[in-house]
């Protein structure tokens, strides 16, 4: 008897990615989730801070905090993207969980050496290093919440709608390299953002939209057809709106 496919997904959690696992989990029987603890925020700060210099990451890090105490502000519109689109916020207790330290660790690769996944999937987890990589022998896809390569890395939908270009407002699937979302796109949901959307929301709403590509990615992936595609779109890796900009995108534009 020929052997079940095997998917593993790699995520740190939280309502966005649980719209999307469970959204795998309805159409794929052996699915397991690693799930993975939070990166310290002094470990996150300081890697930032090699990228963009202290004062953007304090900045940045302003604008996080807002996100993380003003989801009480957003609640309603939460509720109402839940409504519409029936996602589930949380993950189904059938789905099983194994902990692991971090995506890049030794019990995650242990994991994976163990499960023997035809395809892994990364949703909202940390970036998987080059040596990662390479220890897994099956395709790696990501969701990424933003249209790459435009919007690559973090706030994709943000920005989208802070410069006005609402028709690259949505999602990718890609493979996953050693870049920052730089891999070959295998799909990607081009959404319409409600007025209302905010930083707080974006990605709930994008998930809500685009659970079906990451389906099809998967399908692909098992069945050995997977045809990744460039794109001629300018390629810029975004981070977090620093507070100021955030605030004052808010004020004058309205787009919070």
């Amino acid at each position: 008897m020929a052997r079940q496919s095997t998917i593993l997904v790699i995520t740190a959690g939280g309502a966005y990615a649980w719209v999307i696992i469970n959204a795998l989990a309805s159409r794929f029987e052996n699915l397991e989730v690693a799930l993975e603890q939070p990166e310290s925020k002094g470990l996150f700060l300081r890697r930032r801070a090699r990228k963009v210099g202290w004062v953007q990451t304090a900045g940045q890090f302003g604008t996080m905090v807002i996100s993380r105490f003003g989801k009480r502000l957003a609640q309603k519109r939460t509720m109402e993207i839940i409504a519409a689109s029936g996602a589930q916020t949380e993950l189904s207790p059938e789905v099983p969980v194994t902990r692991v330290s971090s995506a890049n660790a030794g019990d995650c690769l242990d994991l994976i050496s163990a499960r023997k996944p035809d395809v892994v999937v990364l949703v909202g987890c940390r970036m998987l290093s080059k040596a990662t990589l390479a220890a897994i022998p099956c395709p790696v896809i990501n969701h990424h919440s933003g249209i790459n390569p435009k919007y690559r890395g973090l706030a994709g939908g943000w920005w989208a709608r802070a410069t006005g270009d609402h028709e690259n407002y949505g999602t990718t699937v890609h493979l996953v390299d050693a870049g920052v979302d730089t891999g070959d796109t295998l799909y990607q949901a081009f959404l319409t953002p409600h007025p209302r959307e905010s930083l707080l929301t974006d990605s709930l709403a994008m998930a809500a939209g685009s659970r079906e590509i990451v389906v099809r990615a998967v399908e692909d992936a098992l069945e050995k057809r997977l045809q990744p595609k460039s794109s001629d779109l300018p390629s810029v890796q975004r981070f977090h709106p620093p507070i100021w900009t955030y605030l004052g995108t808010g004020l004058f534009k309205r787009v919070w």
